[in-house]
């Protein structure tokens, strides 16, 4: 696949309803190739994508509840990250703008490889934590300066709601999007950005903004997200050069939960 847009999948764990059902698995994956057997017939299906990532079982939970892989097949949350998470931060820090979207039916968990859950944290979080992390080391010379800002919001039955403000406070509607005519970008008109100036601040904001998510029950989900989910992190470094003349050099880190309701095949 091409360098600029990279592919993903990942199988979960059978959920209660599942198991209480006893449902039978028909997905596997062998490297890099994701095979879904016909459990009537045994047909096979073979998908090739940049990653097939096996975290269905052959793992365990240690005591503090990290899950950790019995094999090398199960691939945790910091492999995600290292295949997936370092590419946006290289990027940002070379001043590209970046996206990675997590699509998939409510329940597959797409919040958890995003977002995570107590100590198994997702792309999302460790993003945020290695970037201050990197932003320590690069200021240490002392004529790099950085300035990251935060914003959250969700789009739910077609209206845009800024989820670092209560619900109460949002506009009645929806927030407006339009087109900025001197960037040609498309903006969110009175949202809310958050300067950040630790990991600790923007694990804050993002608990703020997952406690203002639409959640709603589902067949699949008790606790689903009916709503797409957007994080934006604006990363700015500024660099001044031995005549005292800075320059700024800015990058957009977009981070997507597409959530699709129903599912048809």
């Amino acid at each position: 696949m091409s360098d600029n847009v990279k592919v993903a999948v990942r199988v979960r764990p059978f959920n209660k309803r599942e198991i209480e059902r006893k449902s039978v698995g028909c997905i596997d994956m062998d490297g890099q190739t994701t095979i879904i057997t016909h459990p009537t017939t045994k047909e096979e299906r073979k998908f090739t994508f940049d990653h097939s990532y096996w975290s269905h079982n052959e793992f365990k939970e240690l005591e503090d509840g990290t899950l950790v892989g019995t094999s090398s097949k199960y691939a945790d949350q910091n492999r995600v990250f290292d295949d997936l998470g370092k590419g946006v931060l290289e990027n940002a820090f070379n001043g590209f703008n970046t996206s990675l979207f997590a699509y998939g039916q409510t329940g597959s968990g797409k919040s958890y490889s995003m977002v995570g859950y107590s100590v198994n944290k997702g792309i999302v979080p460790i993003t945020c934590e290695e970037l201050f992390k990197l932003m320590n080391k690069g200021s240490e010379g002392g004529n790099t300066r950085y300035q990251v800002k935060f914003s959250m919001l969700e789009i739910y039955n077609e209206k845009v709601r800024d989820l670092l403000q209560p619900p109460a406070q949002n506009q009645k509607g929806g927030l407006r999007v339009r087109e900025n005519p001197k960037s040609k970008k498309f903006e969110v008109v009175g949202l809310k950005l958050v300067d950040v100036k630790s990991y600790g601040e923007i694990d804050h904001q993002m608990e703020l903004g997952t406690k203002h998510r639409t959640v709603a029950a589902t067949q699949m989900n008790n606790t689903s997200s009916r709503a797409h989910t957007i994080v934006t992190i604006i990363f700015e470094q500024i660099t001044k050069d031995d005549s005292g003349v800075e320059t700024t050099k800015t990058s957009e880190m977009n981070l997507v939960l597409f959530t699709v309701i129903h599912l048809f095949i």
